[in-house]
């Protein structure tokens, strides 16, 4: 069994990160001492590395939530998981589109403006985003 800091640092977190994991119910104490400090197993720090690498594949700590609870889940099966993932994958591939638009917008406010010492107040940029913003008003 591992207090809350030595499994903070097996896994590689705070223990800040792994209480609130706990308040969101993706990890609970194996026990308690009797003076009621966290006792964790191996079991957590699995679960918090799971939790770790689920992140970095962009899926949200609801989305880890899902998938642990499908893996609990006796009636699952892997198509379950499958879904979840291509969901994730669909939002991320929607994330990507709206950031390559704005990439685009943002580039052809550049081509605009050729820098230099002109003042802001006539900075084609910023008269872009202030007529944007004047159009969008009316």
């Amino acid at each position: 069994m591992y207090t809350i800091g030595k499994v903070a640092v097996l896994a590689g977190v705070s223990p800040d990160t792994l209480r609130y994991y706990e308040k969101e119910n993706l990890i609970k104490p194996a026990s308690k001492t009797d003076a009621g400090y966290r006792l964790y197993d191996d079991e957590a720090v699995r679960r918090i590395r799971f939790i770790k690498t689920a992140q970095h594949c962009g899926f949200t700590l609801s989305d880890i939530h899902e998938l642990l609870t499908l893996k609990q889940t006796d009636s699952a099966c892997c198509e379950d998981v499958r879904s979840v993932a291509i969901e994730k994958k669909l939002r991320i591939a929607h994330k990507l589109q709206v950031l390559q638009t704005m990439s685009h917008a943002i580039d052809e406010l550049i081509e605009r403006c050729t820098g230099g010492e002109t003042a802001t107040d006539e900075c084609p940029i910023l008269a872009a985003l202030e007529n944007s913003l004047a159009e969008a008003a009316r």
